[in-house]
């Protein structure tokens, strides 16, 4: 578990680029959920997405403890590749983004408008990711993986926001690419001791993850055929003792646990769709957390 302390540190480097943002109740869609529903507008940083957060808060750690790097390569289908572009361009170091083929023409032209080198390779984010890391051994280039406890820690910074705006959440709603987004969310529970319920949500053609938190052993999938583009990833990162205990068990409820409220668990749906309900006094307070691609 990651102290509050140390997650300040995080949010008060973030803030430097980028101001709090902000978290509407949208009165129609809590109507038709049925319940108060507050979207987190990760839309409004620089990048427009949450992704931002973690690459300055990453990049700057590895720029302190490794002066004398010159550059960075990373896989991406667009808001991590920003995230990493604006970064390292902001501390003068040279990024390389590497996407798959067919990606988003305007998340490509963004990364490169934001000072990143662009190489295209693989069929899907997996086969991007297998060539980056080839890459980084070929040139001696810094390998950003996607999930890192270090890009946690900035991710962190929109839970904290989010739960101190609206501390009354009974539920949060996650979706999961690669795993920082709902980390983050849950280190900010934990920091915050509160007993907020954290839900991850996968696309349906991209089960990876649901289907490893049900075997209990990580589980690959042969394609990720979905319009979700930051969801759509066929092999769940390597997380860390702590991590898998924040991310498991699958489908089981929260119970009682340090911080004398719960442990920290997750509950997942591999499906999960809204459907109109009739108006009725709102009972419960839900949060959306909004994600990003990989």
């Amino acid at each position: 578990m990651i102290d509050l302390e140390t997650l300040e540190a995080a949010a008060a480097l973030v803030r430097r680029v980028v101001p709090p943002t902000p978290q509407y109740c949208w009165p129609l869609l809590s109507r038709r959920i049925g319940a108060e529903v507050w979207v987190k507008h990760e839309n409004h940083t620089p990048i427009g997405a949450f992704k931002i957060r973690g690459g300055l808060v990453y990049l700057d750690e590895v720029r302190r403890s490794q002066p004398d790097i010159c550059g960075v390569v990373t896989a991406t289908t667009g808001n991590h590749g920003q995230s990493i572009a604006l970064a390292a361009t902001r501390l003068g170091l040279e990024g390389t983004i590497v996407a798959p083929f067919g990606n988003s023409v305007e998340k490509n032209r963004a990364m490169v408008g934001f000072g990143a080198r662009l190489v295209e390779a693989g069929h899907d984010f997996q086969a991007a990711y297998e060539f980056a890391v080839a890459l980084a051994e070929r040139e001696s280039l810094h390998l950003v993986r996607s999930y890192d406890a270090m890009l946690v820690r900035g991710v962190a910074s929109y839970g904290l926001e989010l739960f101190r705006a609206v501390p009354s959440l009974d539920t949060v709603y996650v979706p999961i690419g690669l795993g920082s987004g709902i980390c983050g969310v849950i280190a900010a529970r934990e920091a915050l001791r509160h007993s907020t319920e954290i839900v991850g949500v996968v696309a349906e053609n991209a089960p990876t993850y649901a289907l490893s938190f049900a075997a209990g052993r990580p589980v690959s999938t042969n394609s990720a055929n979905t319009m979700a583009g930051g969801l759509a990833v066929r092999k769940r990162s390597t997380l860390s003792a702590a991590v898998r205990h924040a991310l498991s068990p699958f489908r089981r409820r929260r119970s009682d646990g340090p911080c004398g409220s719960s442990s920290p668990t997750l509950t997942m749906w591999p499906r999960v769709r809204a459907r109109p309900r009739s108006p009725r006094p709102y009972r419960n307070a839900i949060g959306y957390a909004a994600s990003g691609s990989p």
